[in-house]
């Protein structure tokens, strides 16, 4: 490339580079202002779960065996149901908890409206049969109490369960309910009990992990600064230009 040609490609990258640099600091602005946007959802979110989990308790419609749950006003909302407990159908899932690994024991609750799935608690493996545990009589009638949550799905955390070999890795009443044979309707939901229901020690309730991560602000604040590094550096090509004109 000859000497001309040089002069004059250079300011064409300073002017791409000027370009390029104006662009990213309104991109790393623009999101930002996005993670200020999350940070005021994510409070508003954890405000109204934690009025849920402290609610008074609501007893389970008949409608809610037939429809779907509103993930926004729903989950986590504190519910009640009464019916009998089909011990001989529970299942147990694989689970981490602050005691340990160990399983949860999913019970179904017959209602007079259908059947909905209760998570009765956890127990650690020496408790995991099920005639290791003091229990209700299935035809005794019961009331439960807690929280309600929607249905877990398998991903990059939680493996497919294999109903087939009796192993459980997630909550999933729709699969409980067809490998357990469970008459319907059933909720499409399941109930964390919040207080005991079993007459000995196990299953252990209330382990509900109601917790968000909540890192908006560390990261509305990183793109924050980036776009400063940007609008600085802008600064600074555009000082070198006007410097070299002078």
């Amino acid at each position: 490339m000859s000497g001309a040609s040089r002069v004059t490609a250079r300011p064409v990258i300073r002017w791409a580079l000027l370009v390029f640099l104006i662009a990213a600091t309104l991109g790393f602005i623009a999101l930002g202002v996005w993670q200020v946007e999350r940070l005021q959802w994510k409070r508003d979110l954890i405000a109204r779960v934690d009025a849920r989990v402290h609610a008074s308790p609501d007893r389970l419609p008949a409608s809610s065996f037939r429809s779907a749950p509103n993930p926004a006003e729903d989950e986590y909302r504190r519910v009640t149901a009464t019916g009998r407990l089909l011990h001989t159908q529970e299942v147990a899932v694989y689970a981490t908890t602050e005691r340990g690994p160990g399983y949860w024991i999913m019970t179904p609750l017959v209602t007079p409206d259908g059947a909905v799935w209760i998570n009765r608690g956890y127990v650690d493996n020496a408790h995991r049969a099920r005639d290791s545990r003091a229990r209700h009589d299935e035809s005794d009638t019961v009331s439960v109490t807690g929280l309600l949550r929607l249905p877990e799905q398998h991903g990059l955390f939680l493996r497919a369960n294999v109903p087939d070999e009796d192993r459980w890795y997630t909550r999933s009443p729709a699969e409980f309910s067809a490998a357990r044979m469970v008459d319907g309707p059933v909720a499409p939901f399941f109930i964390d009990a919040q207080d005991r229901i079993d007459t000995g020690h196990w299953p252990v309730p209330g382990l509900t992990m109601v917790q968000f991560r909540n890192n908006h602000l560390s990261y509305a604040l990183t793109w924050f600064g980036m776009a400063l590094l940007g609008l600085l550096a802008t600064g600074f090509v555009l000082r070198s230009e006007f410097r070299r004109k002078r």
